[in-house]
């Protein structure tokens, strides 16, 4: 039987589930935790990918945790732990509520494309290995924070790899693959000079 979720669910989900003007990263790993890594993982993908992303210091924040979640999932950890001082930064709430709102059709649309497959590459250990490559560009996107949109690629390929993990489609996962060699381009092209 299949583990797989839905997009659109664990969105939904993260609506239902918090209320208030703003809303915390910690607030958003309680309110996921017991949906796996996947949903974690995806969030703060989403938010730094989102208008939401373009607030100095929230990509850096989001890859920092990224980071922390997949090195947790690399090692093979239930449930992921998040610094308090992590826990505690908080963001406009209606943004992301907006963004959502805004990607609602979207994610119904693609929600019935993605489907298990090629299952390979989100099981054991390849899942692992796609943790920990996620991770690094998750730290990546500190540095890029200062190129102007920079941050949407390595966010974008980051959000597929959670995608593939919650939907347990490994097309997802070889289509991050592809943009976070983007990433990697991308860095050594404008960063390392």
């Amino acid at each position: 039987m299949s583990n797989s979720m839905s997009i659109s669910d664990t969105l939904e989900r993260l609506k239902e589930k918090t209320s208030g003007h703003s809303i915390s990263l910690g607030e958003v790993v309680e309110k996921l935790e017991n949906k796996g890594f996947g949903p974690i993982l995806l969030v703060p993908a989403l938010i730094a990918f989102l208008p939401t992303g373009v607030v100095p210091g929230i990509p850096s924040t989001c890859g920092i945790l990224i980071f922390l979640i997949t090195i947790q999932m690399a090692l093979g950890k239930k449930h992921p732990w998040i610094p308090s001082r992590l826990k505690k930064v908080t963001f406009n709430r209606e943004k992301l509520i907006s963004g959502i709102n805004n990607a609602k059709p979207f994610t119904d649309r693609l929600d019935k494309w993605f489907k298990p497959r090629l299952t390979f590459f989100t099981a054991y250990p390849i899942n692992r290995l796609v943790a920990l490559t996620c991770g690094l560009f998750g730290l990546a996107m500190i540095p890029l924070e200062l190129l102007p949109f920079a941050v949407a690629l390595p966010a974008l390929a980051i959000l597929l790899a959670a995608i593939g993990l919650m939907t347990e489609d490994g097309i997802l996962i070889l289509l991050a693959t592809f943009l976070l060699l983007g990433t990697l381009y991308l860095v050594i092209h404008n960063l390392v000079k």
